[in-house]
C-alpha cells in the first residue's frame, strides 16, 4: 500500500527526502517484520483471554499421547495462528508492492489454508474432539487452491528472458541452470509442493514453540532467495534463475518472520496459546507457494528438512504398523518418539531448533555451490 503511494507520489520526492526509502526492497522488508511483529504481540494478551472465554476447555488433547500433556496442556486456547495471520497479512498489505502477482498468489494460498484451518479448530473446539474436518475434504481443499495459485503463476508469472520455459520447469541446486520442464504437469506438481509442505507444518506442531521457530527460520531463507532470485545482477552472479518481480515475495517472508517472533512470545512454553491448524495450515502452504514462485521447491525439501522428517516419522510408522502390525516408532510424529525416550519437551524443542538452523544454512549454501 505504501510502495504504490509512493509511486503516487513521484512529484513530491525531491521534498520530502524519507519517501524514497520506500523504493528500497531491504528496507520494506525490514518494516514488514517490524509491523508484522507489534500486531502479533499489541493482540497477544486481549486475544487469548478472549479466546479463553469462547473455547472453554481449550483445545482437545490425545488422550492416547503423551500423559503428561493431558494434564498440562488441558485448557490451552487455539486458533493462535490469527495473531499470525493478522501480522502477515497487515506487514505485507503495508509494505509490499501490492501490484505484483507473485504477494498475491501467496496471501491467497495463505489465507485460504488459514480459512481452512479455522474451520477444523472450530470442529475440533466446539465438538471438543481431535477429529476435526474430514481429512478427505481438508486434502480436496488443500489442492484446489494449490493448482488455483500455481496455475496463475504459470498464466501469468514474470517470463524469465534466459529460459523461456522457466514457469513450468523445476531447478535443480547445484546443478547449475539444469531445467526439467513438465509442461502443464507441473501444476500438479507444485500442488503436491504446497499442500505437502502445509501438512508437514501442521504435523511439526505438537509442542510448544516446536513449529513456528523452524517456520521462521525457512522464511528468513526464502526471504533471501527470493531478494537474490528477482535481483537480474545477483541472480547471474549466482548462476542462479532469474525469475522478474518474484524479489517482492521478501517482504512477505519478513512479515512473516516478525508475526511469528510476536506469537512466539505467548506460545514460548509454557505457550498460553496454540497456532492450531488456523496457523501451521497456512504457515506451511505459505512456505510451499513461496518455494515454487521462487523456483526452489527442492531446496524448501532441505531448509525444511524437519518437517520432511516428521511427516516421513508419521508415514512409516502408519506403513510399518499396516503392514507388521509393529511400530518403528514409541510414537509419531518423531518429537513424540524422543519424548517417550525421555527427553524433556523443552530439550526436543531446543535441538529441533538447532537443526532447523543447520539445515536451512545448507540450503542457502545451494546458491553458491553451483
Amino acid at each position: 500500500m505504501l510502495y504504490l503511494l509512493y509511486e503516487h507520489l513521484s512529484g513530491y520526492r525531491e521534498h520530502i527526502p524519507l519517501l524514497n526509502l520506500l523504493k528500497y526492497l531491504t528496507f520494506r522488508t525490514g518494516a514488514a517484520l517490524f509491523t508484522g511483529q507489534l500486531v502479533a504481540v499489541a493482540m497477544g494478551s486481549r486475544f487469548i483471554r478472549w479466546m479463553q472465554a469462547k473455547q472453554g476447555k481449550g483445545q482437545p488433547i490425545r488422550t492416547d499421547g503423551i500423559e503428561r500433556h493431558v494434564v498440562e496442556k488441558a485448557g490451552t486456547p487455539t486458533m493462535g495462528g490469527f495473531m499470525i495471520l493478522a501480522g502477515l497479512l497487515v506487514g505485507t498489505l503495508l509494505w509490499a508492492d501490492l501490484s505484483n502477482l507473485y504477494v498475491w498468489v501467496v496471501l491467497l494460498v495463505t489465507a485460504g489454508y488459514g480459512l481452512l484451518g479455522f474451520l477444523d479448530d472450530y470442529a475440533k473446539v466446539t465438538k471438543q474432539t481431535t477429529a476435526g474436518v474430514s481429512g478427505r475434504v481438508k486434502l480436496l481443499v488443500q489442492f484446489l487452491i494449490a493448482f488455483a495459485a500455481v496455475a496463475l503463476l504459470v498464466l501469468y508469472g514474470g517470463k524469465s528472458p534466459e529460459a523461456p520455459g522457466l514457469s513450468t520447469s523445476v531447478a535443480f541446486p547445484i546443478l547449475k541452470r539444469m531445467l526439467l520442464d513438465l509442461g502443464w504437469f507441473y501444476v500438479v506438481f507444485g500442488g503436491f509442493v504446497i499442500v505437502g509442505a502445509s501438512n508437514a507444518v501442521n504435523l511439526t506442531d505438537g509442542l510448544d514453540g516446536l513449529a513456528i521457530v523452524p517456520v521462521m527460520f525457512a522464511a528468513a531463507a526464502f526471504g533471501l532467495i527470493a531478494y537474490l532470485v528477482g535481483n537480474f545482477v545477483f541472480a547471474q552472479y549466482l548462476q542462479v534463475h532469474f525469475v522478474p518481480g518474484v524479489g517482492e515475495i521478501a517482504v512477505f517472508c519478513g512479515a512473516l518472520i516478525g508475526a511469528g517472533q510476536g506469537f512466539l512470545w505467548y506460545n514460548a512454553p509454557p505457550a498460553k496459546i496454540f497456532m492450531g491448524d488456523t496457523g501451521s495450515l497456512a504457515l506451511g502452504g505459505a512456505l510451499g507457494a513461496v518455494a515454487v514462485a521462487t523456483k526452489h521447491e527442492i531446496v524448501l525439501a532441505i531448509v525444511g528438512g524437519l518437517f520432511v522428517v516428521e511427516a516421513l516419522s508419521v508415514m512409516i510408522q502408519v506403513a510399518s504398523f499396516k503392514l507388521t502390525g509393529k511400530r518403528v516408532f514409541r510414537m509419531a510424529p518423531i518429537h513424540h518418539h524422543f519424548e517417550k525416550l525421555g527427553w524433556k519437551e523443552s530439550t526436543v524443542v531446543v535441538r529441533f531448533w538447532i537443526i532447523s538452523v543447520m539445515l536451512a544454512i545448507i540450503g542457502l549454501a545451494t546458491l553458491k555451490l553451483r
